[in-house]
């Protein structure tokens, strides 16, 4: 399993209309079937630059699920993004591998 994460940090400003934008954004995303599921989750740091920064963690079954989302979608779903928002967000990407996952064998957890 891979994760693609996308952390953007967005103005103040236009925060509530970049909330919304995503839940559309992020369904967009979804359905090109390259995803099987997302988080959008607040990075809860105070940032020099001021803002919001979040978190989009896309979860793909193969590489080639994300290879071909960037080879087929990411650009022009980037350039939506881009043109609503422009300078009032910064975006960085990360592609992450699962090794492995664990969970609690004490049942009082």
């Amino acid at each position: 399993m891979y994760i693609y994460n996308v952390t953007i940090n967005i103005d103040e400003t236009v925060h509530k209309e970049w909330l919304t934008f995503m839940e559309t954004h992020i369904l967009t995303v979804l359905n090109t079937g390259r995803f099987t599921a997302a988080k959008l989750t607040e990075v809860l740091v105070e940032e020099e630059m001021g803002g919001r920064t979040y978190s989009i963690q896309y979860t793909a079954n193969t590489r080639e699920d994300l290879d071909d989302y960037y080879k087929h979608e990411a650009e022009t779903l980037q350039q939506k993004s881009l043109q609503k928002f422009g300078d009032k967000m910064l975006a960085f990407r990360t592609e992450l591998k699962l090794i492995k996952e664990f969970y609690p064998t004490n049942a009082s957890n």
